[in-house]
């Protein structure tokens, strides 16, 4: 899978895809070009039949500064509306494989909601989690005041998003926000890791688990508990279930054949 992207670097590391955010002299700042090619490589990640993980990063300075204000400066509500850019984060609802955010140093506005639209979030110690959008006239709008206040809760998100509050990663793992704290020179070594560790299970149990994790986190919980079983009981009909529990009782490793 290579892609020319203008603004973006992607890797195969084992069963790994990586992408690479590129644009340094912006801070990664999440322009329409960056935003359409991040979706592309995730959704051939997504469909590549060697990849069981995706890890997304920047690099050390910035993860993402938040969205390219320069290109949004001059849209009007209608405009905006009916170019609808935002409505791309949503889509990443629906890759089906493991994403994990490699994250280090500023991780501002849209680059914090692309994070959390992540499985899982790795953080050098120098990371700064926030939505500032407060101090541009307006509030976050791909998932800011929705996921932020289900990770770490009302008040410490109306805070953040009324107040321009930031968490250093180590409030941010307190608070729930990320997965692992790690130093600078380690987070995408430990991100990889991560990522490679969770590609060697069983593909269809990694999805289910996934959609019922997402499930219970954006539903009731009777309807998540539902969702739940059904997928757990589904899972009998594979047949990595079967090589899985078999393996198990033999004391080896499992082959999976994802079906």
């Amino acid at each position: 899978m290579t892609p020319p992207y203008e603004t973006i670097l992607i890797e195969d590391i084992g069963r790994v895809g990586l992408i690479r955010f590129n644009r340094p002299k912006a801070f990664n700042a999440l322009n329409s070009t960056m935003i359409a090619e991040i979706m592309d490589a995730l959704e051939a990640y997504d469909r590549h039949p060697d990849i069981g993980a995706i890890v997304l990063t920047g690099n050390e300075r910035a993860f993402a500064a938040g969205a390219d204000i320069k290109e949004m400066a001059s849209e009007s509500a209608v405009s905006i509306l009916q170019r609808d850019h935002i409505s791309t984060f949503d889509r990443i609802m629906h890759i089906r494989k493991p994403v994990i955010a490699a994250v280090s140093g500023w991780c501002l506005g849209g680059g914090n909601e692309l994070a959390m639209s992540c499985d899982m979030i790795v953080a050098s110690e120098s990371a700064l989690f926030g939505q500032p959008e407060i101090n541009l006239g307006v509030i976050p709008g791909a998932g800011g005041t929705q996921r932020l206040t289900r990770a770490i809760g009302k008040a410490l998100a109306m805070e953040m998003v009324l107040n321009d509050r930031r968490l250093t990663a180590e409030e941010a793992l307190r608070f729930g926000l990320i997965n692992h704290v790690v130093p600078v020179e380690r987070y995408l070594e430990e991100a990889l890791a991560l990522a490679q560790s969770i590609a060697e299970r069983a593909p269809l149990a990694l999805r289910f688990g996934k959609e019922a994790v997402n499930h219970a986190f954006e539903s009731f919980l009777s309807d998540g508990l539902a969702d739940e079983r059904r997928a757990f009981y589904f899972c009998f009909a594979s047949e990595d279930q079967k090589e899985g529990m078999q393996a198990f009782m033999e004391k080896r490793n499992p082959a999976w054949k994802g079906r």
